[in-house]
């Protein structure tokens, strides 16, 4: 009981030691349950591989069938006085193994694409790094300073956000066909899908941080004789820098949820490209592998970003 209340309590955060912890366990804990269902027999394995294929002319080596078709045709063989077939529980082609999965970071990397015309793994994904890193940037250049603007002066806040929050509520992918036909087939449409997906949310994210300003500094500004341009640059701006840069890190995590869709516009390239591709020829041990590497790639982006808040705003409390 002593030990539970020293790891679960209200308002108050865990030593160094257990927090590593309950961090390593929080990824532990999903591979532990996929390598039990991947290994364990009688867990799931709802199909056969078949190891020996006897009497049974459609049975091949290496073969995957449900487990009530292996046991119809085993019977039959049976009844029948005909060699067995033999096989052992297996899981479907789309749940590799840990181990598979674990191979293919590797092989994905080495192995060369089946087409001239498809590009290797390392390709897709700087292909999709591009498209993230223009589209986040561009809005983040405009949606930025117009949140500022809204959060810090009710006349831009009638101005911008009453037809943003209508906006907002309009799907990105909607907007894959008119990108398409004004902006090309390469990346421009892909960028425009980041671009729409995260503009109109960032807007308003930082609109609502401007608002949350302390209001005593903008009265002592004030007081001390500040005008418009001073209290925007030397108050509100400076003010808000570290939930702003918060903010940032969680829209660049909506960035890449929208790039599925983005890179599903126009010609087929990234990482989207690639998992379709590896789907298609069902080597869904590379599908997993890609699938995984967005998200070391996106989390490995977010602590370095991380890292670097500490850095720069030494004197927020830390969140995690």
């Amino acid at each position: 009981m002593g030990i539970e209340m020293q790891l679960i309590a209200v308002n108050r955060k865990l030593d160094r030691g257990p927090r590593r912890a309950v961090t390593l366990a929080s990824f532990a804990l999903p591979i532990l349950i996929w390598a039990l269902v991947s290994y364990v027999p009688f867990l799931w394995h709802p199909q056969v591989e078949i190891t020996q294929s006897g009497s049974v002319s459609y049975f091949s080596e290496g073969l995957l069938v449900d487990r009530e078709v292996f046991d119809r045709e085993y019977d039959k063989a049976s009844e029948n006085g005909t060699a067995l077939p033999e096989g052992k529980p297996a899981n479907p082609v789309y749940l590799p193994a840990p181990h598979e999965v674990a191979a293919a970071f590797v092989t994905s990397f080495t192995t060369e694409p089946k087409r001239r015309s498809e590009n290797w793994l390392h390709e897709s994904l700087w292909s999709s790094i591009q498209v993230i890193f223009w589209g986040f940037v561009l809005s983040s250049i405009i949606g930025i300073p117009l949140g500022i603007l809204a959060g810090t002066y009710d006349f831009f806040s009638r101005l911008f956000e009453p037809f943003i929050e209508f906006f907002r509520y309009l799907p990105a992918p909607a907007f894959g066909a008119l990108a398409v036909a004004v902006l090309g087939i390469y990346q421009a449409p892909k960028i425009a899908i980041i671009f729409i997906g995260t503009f109109f949310q960032q807007v308003l994210v930082v609109a609502n941080t401007t608002r949350k300003l302390d209001p005593s500094l903008l009265e002592a500004a004030q007081t001390l004789g500040a005008k418009n341009k001073s209290m925007l640059f030397r108050v509100v701006v400076p003010g808000i820098l570290p939930d702003l840069y918060r903010d940032v890190r969680i829209l660049l995590g909506w960035a890449w949820t929208y790039l599925i869709v983005a890179e599903l516009i126009g010609t087929s390239s990234g990482i989207t490209w690639f998992i379709t591709q590896q789907a298609r020829y069902k080597n869904f041990d590379n599908v997993f592998a890609a699938i995984i590497m967005i998200g070391i790639l996106g989390l490995t982006i977010d602590l370095l970003l991380a890292w670097l808040g500490r850095r720069l705003f030494p004197w927020q409390k830390e969140t995690k």
